[in-house]
């Protein structure tokens, strides 16, 4: 009996540690079949597929980087009452106790070490959060770090009957967000340093969460992030700005711009501007004196995902939307 418990034991510790992110409330029903509506909150009169990831309002032209989680609990007064749950072990990085400074109203993001991968978690719209958790504190994965609510800045406000945490997984793409955007929109103000939602890219937590409860100790973030569908391919002449040190993994080699000398890289970017491989490139292979050459263009996956408008058609030729050529101007800063 004791070698079975301790086989127990060691085979539930080995299934957590496979699978690094947690659901960060106790609704679970995004794992029952069906039980989509009873997860998801979705915008005022629209359907649940609205409070998922991605292109999935205002007819695909608007994107929603994260999930939206329906609540469980509520007070006398109909307020909700979800704790609020770290998603992984990891440590602190941001607490925002002023909902009037942002959409997010107050928020909480929390970094994490997977696979060596820096990945950032954000919960917002939250009624409080805990009076006691100070920035590069470590928090553990299942941890209540908030209490759920429905704060925000947006003129129509958060109902109660709408009432849910906005849940992402991000990856942060430059340290120096706050000289850039001092630099490129002065008039501008940023209350939040780095930790302004223009600087951190999401990926899709559903995906992640379904993958780990399907795959078990098979799922790999890593493998996850490599997988990703390329919207359009560039090239920055960069050869050295954070996110190639932060996300090395997503790094390809090639021969040649190893043997002939480093002149910028080769990025492929997912619809929402994840730079998910990056292939560096000799100057013999850089043709275009484009600023940012645009490479190639899925058009599928644009027609499908076209909601932050990286790329734009005109005519029969593709070029960089103004809001490519930001990201990669921030990318590379």
């Amino acid at each position: 009996m004791v070698r079975r418990v301790i086989c127990a034991g060691w085979l539930i510790a080995l299934a957590a540690q496979a699978q690094p992110f947690q659901l960060p409330t106790a609704n679970h029903a995004l794992f029952d079949k069906g039980g989509e509506e009873r997860f998801f909150v979705g915008t005022v009169g629209k359907p649940w597929m609205t409070g998922t990831f991605g292109c999935v309002r205002s007819g695909g032209w608007q994107m929603h980087e994260g999930l939206d989680i329906r609540c469980l609990q509520r007070d006398s007064h109909g307020e909700p009452t979800d704790p609020v749950l770290a998603t992984a072990d990891g440590t602190v990085v941001y607490v925002s106790n002023r909902p009037s400074l942002s959409n997010y109203g107050n928020y909480l993001v929390v970094r994490h070490l997977v696979e060596g991968l820096e990945i950032f978690s954000l919960y917002a719209h939250l009624r409080e959060i805990r009076h006691d958790l100070k920035i590069g504190q470590a928090v553990k994965a299942g941890e209540p770090v908030a209490v759920m609510g429905r704060t925000a800045n947006t003129h129509e406000g958060i109902s109660k009957d709408r009432a849910h945490v906005h849940f992402e997984l991000n990856l942060l793409v430059n340290d120096r967000f706050a000289s850039w955007h001092k630099k490129t929109a002065p008039d501008q103000r940023n209350d939040h340093g780095e930790w302004n939602g223009q600087n951190l890219l999401g990926i899709d937590p559903r995906l992640i969460l379904l993958e780990q409860h399907e795959q078990g100790a098979k799922f790999s973030l890593l493998s996850f992030l490599q997988n990703q569908t390329d919207l359009c391919r560039v090239v920055v002449r960069k050869t050295d700005f954070p996110w190639l040190k932060r996300y090395a993994a997503l790094v390809r080699p090639n021969p040649r711009a190893q043997k002939e000398g480093i002149a910028g890289y080769e990025l492929a970017l997912n619809f929402n501007g994840v730079a998910f491989e990056l292939i560096p490139r000799a100057a013999s292979e850089i043709k275009s004196k484009a600023k940012f050459p645009l490479l190639s263009v899925n058009e599928a996956e644009y027609q499908k995902n076209p909601g932050r408008r990286l790329v734009t058609k005109k005519g029969n030729h593709w070029e960089l939307g103004s809001h490519g050529i930001e990201l990669l101007d921030l990318l590379t800063y």
